[in-house]
């Protein structure tokens, strides 16, 4: 390896391992599976990261994933879901207090009518 990429062969190499080594790992999961499921997920390209560098004769001591990012148009799209569920919550709330009211109003009716008839 030394003799076909010279000294700084790590610089050529990793870049190129990791990114591959993230795209196969990162396909294997939905986006909320990437934030649920961190664990098992930098788990999974610490091993398959540490496999392919011994190709290269490398030691991978460690991998991190520090920063998850989404496209802007994900974000949105969970953004807007996350509202959408707080609007149907607050509908059902909303359907749930009119239900009560009207079943006050029942009773009251219903004593009311009850104590005109003891009149």
């Amino acid at each position: 390896v030394l003799a076909q990429l010279g000294t700084d062969y790590d610089d050529k190499v990793l870049p190129s391992i990791v990114n591959e080594v993230l795209k196969s790992s990162v396909a294997q999961f939905n986006a909320s599976q990437l934030i649920t499921q961190r664990q098992q997920v930098s788990m999974l390209i610490r091993k398959e990261l540490t496999e392919r560098a011994k190709d290269f004769y490398m030691i991978i001591d460690d991998v991190a994933i520090t920063e998850l990012a989404f496209s802007p148009e994900y974000t949105n799209a969970v953004e807007s879901k996350q509202v959408a569920q707080q609007e149907a919550q607050r509908a059902v709330f909303l359907v749930e207090k009119a239900e009560q009211s009207r079943q006050q109003k029942i009773v009251e009716a219903e004593g009311e009518a009850a104590s005109a008839k003891l009149i």
